[in-house]
């Protein structure tokens, strides 16, 4: 294998690596969300005094200021996992163009090889 051809082979792996850290990231957020969305519905069943845990304290607040700050949560989960399919996107679409270079590369180079 020629040093052109590793050094693509060592920028897939790195993308490879990228794109396996944003779908985790992803997940995370997504998993939030999911979260969110439960404290969502738990809250519209709730009646009386409302509690919202802020570091290591419980806090007496409101339900709509409750309800507006999970929905305000929401709405930046919701931009962020999109932002994350967007980047997702597009490094799959380099790591397969890549990955065809380097499989061209290799299958060029054998051609070369097996010619007297």
């Amino acid at each position: 294998m020629d040093e052109k051809t590793e050094i693509k082979l060592r920028e897939l792996q790195l993308m490879e690596q990228s794109l396996q850290n944003i779908s985790l990231q992803k997940q995370a957020f997504q998993h939030e969300l999911n979260e969110t969305a439960k404290a969502i519905s738990e809250l519209s069943k709730a009646k009386g005094d409302v509690y919202n845990i802020v570091g290591q304290i419980m806090l007496k607040t409101n339900k709509e200021d409750a309800e507006k700050e999970l929905k305000e949560k929401t709405e930046i989960l919701e931009l962020r996992i999109k932002a994350f399919d967007k980047q997702e996107i597009i490094l799959k679409n380099k790591v397969d163009s890549v990955r065809q270079e380097i499989l061209d590369r290799i299958e060029k180079g054998g051609k070369q090889i097996s010619k007297p």
